[in-house]
Order: structure tokens, then sequence, then C-alpha cells
């Protein structure tokens, strides 16, 4: 079969920054972690896939779940929930030019 219509790799670079993306937009970070790692397994596979016709049906399938994963990151981000005690950051309670002393003295 000829290669006609196979995506080229500035497209396959291009959908896989777009799905990044929306994989990193979620509000929760267990939905935000498995689409991040989804997203580079589906795109490591096509790395490396060799035949131009699997390869086209492959990036077609993700250009219809990169338009999913968009959709459902912004509901995500409208409706997201309490923040995981991973994600909180804590601010430093002491900072290093500044010398403590205790209340007691």
């Amino acid at each position: 079969m000829s290669a006609v219509g196979t995506p080229s790799r500035q497209a396959i670079l291009n959908l896989y920054h777009n799905m990044l993306r929306s994989s990193k937009a979620f509000s929760s970070y267990n939905f935000r972690e498995y689409f991040v790692r989804r997203t580079k397994d589906t795109f490591r596979a096509m790395q490396n896939e060799s035949d131009p016709d699997r390869l086209r049906s492959m990036y077609a399938e993700a250009v219809k779940e990169s338009a999913v994963l968009k959709r459902s990151s912004i509901v995500n981000q409208l409706y997201g929930g309490w923040r995981l005690a991973l994600e909180v950051q804590k601010e430093p309670t002491e900072r290093p030019d500044t010398i403590l002393e205790r209340s007691d003295n």
C-alpha cells in the first residue's frame, strides 16, 4: 500500500504535545497522572510502529481521544474536588537567612 495519508512526524508530535497539555490540565491528581502516563504509553507504541496502515489507525484513534481528553479535562476543572495531601505544597517555615530564637530565653 502507498504511504499516502500517513501522518508526518510533526503532526504526531503536535498531537502528543496537545494531549500532554490536556492531560496536565486535570485538577484531580489521580486523573492527571493516569492520563499523562497513558498518553506517553500510546505515543511510545506509535513510535515503535513500522506498519504505515497501523500507524494511520493509531493516529486517527489518538485524534479522537485527544478531543475527548480535552473536554474531560475542562469538566474536571469545573468540578474538581479536594487536593490530596500529596499535592499540598508546604511553605518553608524556616528561611536560611533568618536566625530563629527560642521564646523561653
